[in-house]
């Protein structure tokens, strides 16, 4: 069990298969100049795999979430997915992707045992897609959403991050447009793990604006604390259901309490928190022919020093060297 002296206990695993992606949003990467990992550095295949039958079979995970940069280029992504599927007991298996890949890859994802996905998307507006991300890709994403939803890898659920002066006044149209194309919708507060060290907080468009904006055309209702659970997602009923709409307010209401989550990121190091300043090598006992064992035990010496919180309301905050690309969201 990873249990840490605040007596939370994760049972969500976070994995970074790769720190490459193939968009450069400006809110996650500078345009160019970022140093990828080296292919050494990076797991393998089958260390992944035992990691992960690590993690569900000695400590107490039951869901699995594949993470990058942009997880679809792994190459051995499928592969990963099938034998983890395999696994006793077998964990619940989602991924997180920009959704570029998608089209080619959803069935074959469906096929191995993936249950769902969530697809980052920030904006309907092509134009403001291209400034977004420096890529002329929104159709590629609306049709991969579009194919995972016909695959079953359902929910679809969507993260979108409003910036000022680029997308803050799409919050309802997106709203609706999920609503229609039967996906679910989660606004994501802008965090400080951009690797060009960017963001600031008097510029984010927080949950409180987010909110404000949908309730000029919906009704909201809030869904409760006991449906939340360790959730990330704050969730209001739209107009009286049975639609939902998520935020996630990292920054201005955190919700670390009941944080159930454990990261490994693609180099093989344990994170307890995306905003964590230390990491625990893994990777370096799995490549000195370390027993399970003795794996599992330094991940449960890394997760019983979990911190209280992220930090981020402390004036002493200190963002973490590591971008959001590197760390796996």
């Amino acid at each position: 069990m990873l249990i840490d002296t605040y007596g939370r206990v994760a049972t969500d695993l976070r994995v970074s298969l790769t720190d490459r992606c193939n968009l450069r949003c400006t809110y996650c990467m500078p345009e160019e100049g970022l140093q990828w990992l080296a292919k050494p550095d990076l797991l393998t295949d089958d260390e992944i795999v035992r990691l992960i039958r690590i993690a569900v079979t000695d400590l107490g995970v039951t869901e699995v979430r594949f993470t990058g940069g942009e997880p679809l280029l792994r190459p051995g992504l499928v592969g990963i997915v099938e034998r983890c599927a395999a696994l006793e007991p077998r964990p619940r298996m989602s991924l997180t992707t920009n959704g570029i890949g998608l089209k080619r890859t959803a069935a074959a994802l469906r096929s191995a045992g993936l249950d769902r996905v969530n697809v980052s998307l920030d904006t309907l507006r092509p134009d403001v897609f291209k400034t977004l991300t420096r890529r002329d890709r929104h159709q590629d994403v609306l049709d991969g959403m579009a194919a995972a939803r016909d695959a079953g890898l359902t929910p679809v659920k969507v993260n979108a991050v409003l910036m000022p002066g680029l997308n803050a006044d799409e919050a309802p149209d997106l709203l609706a447009w999920a609503i229609e194309e039967g996906y679910e919708l989660r606004f994501i507060e802008q965090m400080p793990l951009d690797a060009q060290h960017g963001w600031k907080r008097d510029g984010m468009i927080t949950a409180g604006d987010i909110l404000e904006s949908l309730r000029t055309r919906f009704e909201l209702t809030p869904e409760g604390a006991d449906e939340r659970g360790s959730a990330p997602a704050e969730r209001w009923v739209v107009d009286g259901g049975p639609h939902t709409v998520g935020v996630i307010a990292s920054v201005t209401r955190p919700f670390c309490r009941a944080c159930d989550r454990t990261r490994l990121t693609a180099d093989g190091q344990v994170r307890t928190c995306l905003f964590a300043t230390e990491e625990t090598d893994l990777r370096a006992a799995l490549r000195s022919d370390a027993p399970d064992e003795t794996v599992a035990e330094i991940w449960k010496k890394a997760m019983w020093g979990k911190k209280a919180g992220s930090g981020l309301d402390d004036p002493s905050f200190l963002q973490p060297e590591r971008p959001m690309s590197a760390i796996g969201g």
